[in-house]
């Protein structure tokens, strides 16, 4: 086996360039002895000992290259202090540049491996990192995906509550039927809240602090910051009961919980917390609240139902007395005519008793005269004692009236009736009343029922048709959405048999619309 002269690397026979250093293998030197170093330090150039090497230790000595003087050699100043010598090269040929080239751009090609090496190396360190903190991520999200779904379940839940709210279906706590009973109870829950306070009930704290080692300071500190909780959770809480409607009070439930929670997290530190009996009362306060100002205003609508009712039963019992009054004047008025009809044709048939004053045929003419209109004043007497005997018996039965159902498709639609009640002589005037100003058009009359009952027959109606009211929160709008034939079939249920207008005239209401249909202007509009 031969060696490289320059990197001392083993060649194979008939190597022309070395597979280590490129170098030309011109003059391959034998093995070194087993003694040798197996490596030198690669140079450009021939290796060398030493200077104080000897040669009998087996380090090579320096071999010349072809076609260079053989005098002189080795060169001058081999070899040099700190090192090998480097022996000239000798010029290159076309083969050693084609390879030179060859490897440059080997070369080159091995740094580009490095460096996509590097990078690549870099890119796993970076890839690592984002796993690692994916990893941390992912505990993040898990516990905010849980988060969030405790928070849905929760907004679910207030939102149901609060759809039933809209439609006035609040659940009562407490369910008391006076405002009075509503009164005693908040008195009572107010009072427990001033005796927890004042025997510090209403927050608790779990360690016994010393300020400077003294307790005295501690407990004052203790103190200090529980009244300041204690204010900032009253003010909280007394804020939402003032507030606190019909479509609010699950919200401000939730709005007192949160301040509760959140005041009770700035105590932590000082492991200062408001108690719960405590909170729960400040939630049956708000609730109490709620509830009494709810039955004070189905109170309110009460009262404010039974005086329209008394205005309109003084309304009906003035026009009855009018009635009975205008009855009996105008039966005096035709009883006095009466009479003195009667008195006149007295009078005649005795100035006719002899037989040449039967004979006149203009007294008796005057006769027949009179005879007639003592009939017609008695018929018309007899009406007018009928009218003061239902004037009469109108004011004693205090209940007759009149049940009418109504429509008004130009206002409310074609499946809208009202069912109400009137117990005037004219009930045409209570309706012509309904269709005032308040509404865009009149109504129109389907049915005029009178009955010695009106109140009884009205409120059964209103029974039948409960579920089918268009205000289910305020019983004195009497509006439903039912067909016409219902009504109908009810009305013959609870009274008997009664006439309908089926089709409404509604004169206004299709004017309008045929005027709004001729006017390309208003139809675009619309």
């Amino acid at each position: 086996m031969s060696w490289c002269p320059t990197c001392r690397k083993p060649v194979n026979p008939g190597d022309n360039f070395c597979a280590y250093c490129r170098s030309p293998l011109q003059a391959a030197t034998p093995a070194p002895p087993s003694t040798a170093p197996t490596s030198w330090p690669q140079q450009t150039g021939y290796a060398a000992p030493p200077p104080s090497a000897p040669a009998q230790q087996g380090y090579p000595q320096p071999v010349p290259q072809p076609g260079y003087p053989q005098q002189g050699w080795p060169p001058q100043g081999y070899p040099q202090a700190g090192g090998y010598a480097q022996t000239p090269q000798p010029p290159p040929s076309g083969n050693v540049m084609h390879e030179l080239a060859q490897a440059q751009q080997q070369l080159a090609y091995v740094r580009q491996q490095l460096g996509l090496a590097q990078q690549a190396v870099g890119l796993q360190q970076h890839l690592e990192q984002l796993q690692r903190q994916a990893a941390a991520s992912n505990g993040e999200v898990g516990a905010l995906q849980q988060k969030i779904a405790t928070l849905r379940a929760e907004l679910a839940s207030v939102e149901d509550a609060l759809d039933l709210q809209s439609f006035g279906f609040y659940q009562p706590h407490y369910g008391f039927k006076s405002s009075e009973e509503y009164a005693a109870r908040l008195d009572q829950i107010r009072t427990h809240q001033k005796n927890m306070v004042k025997k510090d009930e209403a927050t608790h704290c779990a360690t016994e602090w010393r300020v400077a080692g003294s307790l005295a300071e501690g407990k004052k500190l203790v103190a200090e910051s529980a009244k300041l909780m204690l204010r900032a959770f009253n003010g909280e809480c007394d804020a939402a009961i003032a507030t606190v409607r019909y479509d609010n009070i699950t919200k401000l439930e939730q709005r007192i919980k949160k301040s509760y929670d959140e005041i009770n997290k700035l105590g932590e530190a000082k492991q200062i917390s408001i108690t719960k009996p405590f909170f729960d009362l400040k939630l049956s306060e708000l609730r109490l609240v709620h509830e009494h100002r709810e039955l004070l205003q189905r109170e309110k609508e009460e009262q404010k139902r039974i005086k329209e009712q008394m205005r309109e039963e003084e309304k009906a019992q003035k026009e009855i007395e009018k009635a009975q009054k205008d009855a009996e004047t105008d039966e005096q008025r035709r009883r006095d005519a009466l009479e003195k009809a009667r008195a006149e044709l007295e009078d005649k048939q005795k100035a006719l008793t002899d037989a040449a004053a039967l004979n006149n045929e203009k007294a008796a003419a005057q006769h027949e005269k009179l005879a007639g209109l003592v009939a017609k004043l008695e018929n018309e007497l007899k009406d007018a004692l009928d009218r003061k005997a239902k004037a009469i018996a109108r004011a004693q039965l205090t209940k007759s009236g009149h049940v009418y159902v109504l429509s008004n498709i130009g206002s409310f639609g074609e499946t809208v009736y009202k069912i109400g009640m009137t117990r005037r002589l004219d009930p045409q005037e209570r309706v012509d009343e309904l269709g005032d100003a308040s509404v865009p058009f009149t109504f129109d009359v389907h049915a005029m029922i009178y009955t010695e009952n009106a109140p009884e027959l009205e409120n059964a109606l209103h029974r039948e048709f409960d579920e089918r009211r268009v205000n289910r929160v305020n019983n004195r709008k009497e509006f439903f959405r039912v067909s016409l034939d219902e009504i109908r079939h009810a009305v013959g249920k609870h009274h008997g048999i009664v006439t309908f207008v089926t089709s409404p005239e509604a004169e206004e209401y299709r004017k309008t619309r045929a005027m709004e249909e001729s006017s390309p202007a208003t139809a675009r509009t619309a």
